[in-house]
């Protein structure tokens, strides 16, 4: 069996899942604040909904599809240092990928935090932040992506 492709295959459907977490939870806060502007009787609906859905994401595959992205991400490094050395560490593409693994977790950890004040109702974010900044996780992507298939050099 090749470990280094089955390692990469899971990688990838774990950081698509993650992904696909990243960039829908925005959309959710987006439309709880939306619901803060409404009527009274459906507003209490809709949130707790919302709410729920919002709990399922991060439970169900935000917090694992993460867990899991890293893990295979790690295994995917030790193979390539078994491989190559330790070298392509240090290659500005596996730095550009490794910074935005990095900035993946602070925005994980930012929706997190958030979420925390969604639930308090004490967040002060809008909807309009929310779609603003839903790409962000995507932009990054592009950037890990593209350096990883290139394999760049400055």
């Amino acid at each position: 069996m090749n470990w280094y492709d089955l390692a990469r295959g899971l990688h990838i459907l774990a950081v698509i899942a993650w992904m696909a977490g990243l960039l829908f939870l925005p959309q959710l806060y987006a439309y709880d604040a939306e619901q803060a502007e409404k009527a009274e009787p459906l507003k209490s609906e809709m949130r707790t909904l919302l709410r729920l859905w919002q709990a399922r994401l991060m439970k169900i595959i935000l917090q694992p599809a993460m867990g899991l992205s890293l893990i295979f991400g790690l295994w995917l490094i030790h193979l390539d240092v078994q491989m190559r050395g330790a070298a392509f560490l240090a290659e500005p593409w596996m730095v550009a990928k490794l910074i935005g693994v990095v900035l993946l977790l602070a925005w994980h950890i930012y929706l997190t935090a958030e979420r925390k004040k969604v639930l308090a109702g004490t967040s002060v974010r809008t909807s309009k932040f929310w779609r603003m900044t839903n790409e962000v996780p995507f932009v990054l992507a592009i950037v890990m992506v593209l350096s990883v298939t290139t394999e760049w050099t400055l």
